[in-house]
Order: C-alpha cells, then sequence, then structure tokens
C-alpha cells in the first residue's frame, strides 16, 4: 500500500487546516478569559474605591464592623460568580476540542476503513484471517474511544454538579452571617 504525493499533500493539509481550527478555539477561549478578567479588574477597582470612601467616613467601631459585613457578602458572591465563569469558559473550550477531536477520529476512521476495503481487494488468497484481525483491531479502538468519550463526559457532569453545589452551599452560608 503506497501513498501518492496528492494523498500525502491532501492530509497535510488536512492536518494543517485542523490545526489551524484548535489554535483559532485556543485563541477565542483566550480571549474570553482575557475579557472576563478586564471585567473582573475593573469592578474590583471600581468597588475598591467605594469601599475605600466608605471607610474615610467610618466614626465608630459599630460603623467599622457594619461596613465589613456589607462588603464580605457582595465579595464572596463575586468570588463565586467569577469562578463558575472561569468554569464554564473551561467547559465551553473543552466541548470545542472534544468536537473536534471526535470529528477528526470520526475522519481518520473512515480513511482507515477505506485502506482496509482496498487492502482487502487486493489482498493475497488465503490473507482471510489478517483481514480479520486487522478490522477487529480497529472496531476495538472505536470502542476504546467511545468509552473514553462517555468517561470525559460524564467526569465533566460530575464536576458541573459538584460546582453547582459548593456554590449553593457557600452562598447559603454567605447570607447566613
Amino acid at each position: 500500500m503506497n501513498l501518492t504525493p496528492e494523498q500525502i499533500a491532501a492530509a497535510q493539509k488536512a492536518n494543517l487546516e485542523t490545526l489551524s481550527g484548535l489554535t483559532n478555539q485556543a485563541l477565542q477561549s483566550i480571549e474570553k478569559l482575557i475579557e472576563l478578567n478586564m471585567h473582573i479588574a475593573k469592578q474590583s477597582l471600581g468597588d475598591s474605591m467605594n469601599n475605600a470612601k466608605k471607610a474615610l467616613e467610618i466614626k465608630d467601631i459599630q460603623q467599622l464592623l457594619a461596613h465589613q459585613a456589607e462588603t464580605v457578602q457582595p465579595m464572596a458572591e463575586k468570588i463565586m460568580a467569577y469562578s463558575r465563569h472561569l468554569y464554564e469558559l473551561a467547559h465551553e473550550t473543552q466541548a470545542s476540542f472534544t468536537k473536534s477531536a471526535e470529528k477528526e477520529f470520526q475522519a481518520g476512521q473512515r480513511k482507515i476503513n477505506a485502506l482496509v476495503e482496498d487492502w482487502t481487494k487486493n489482498a493475497p488468497v488465503g490473507s482471510d484471517a489478517a483481514v480479520q484481525a486487522m478490522k477487529q483491531a480497529i472496531a476495538s479502538a472505536s470502542n476504546v474511544f467511545e468509552t473514553s468519550q462517555k468517561a470525559v463526559k460524564h467526569a465533566v457532569e460530575v464536576a458541573q454538579s459538584n460546582l453547582t453545589n459548593a456554590t449553593d452551599t457557600v452562598m447559603k452560608a454567605t447570607k447566613k452571617k
């Protein structure tokens, strides 16, 4: 089974397109992360200035304690919101990369199946066992990939559930104070 220069060029072009797509996805995620961090930085600066102005107006210990109580809950809520945004961004990026990986795996599997079919048409007499072994190996690899994808999806669902539960617990705790 020899590859022609056209087949090699087509494979290289496909690999370059895949790399370009993944790079664009990564850059979009980085851009969203930078936007989120800039938003948080601006908001934190504004909050810090407001808190500093209020702190300058404090005249006794009771006002100080009240001021601290006022600032704790919003800060905890903002930290949890930031954590949720980070998680959503990471989840979105992971899902995008997973989708690309699945697409590439399926395309690769179709190519391998076509190559095996071509090879079986030209296989010498008596090579049925080798052909079956190759087809079984391809089917096993496909099953391993599908099983690992299901495990990753389950792990992401568990992580999302844990994050939601932790967020709810923290928010209830801060509201009680």
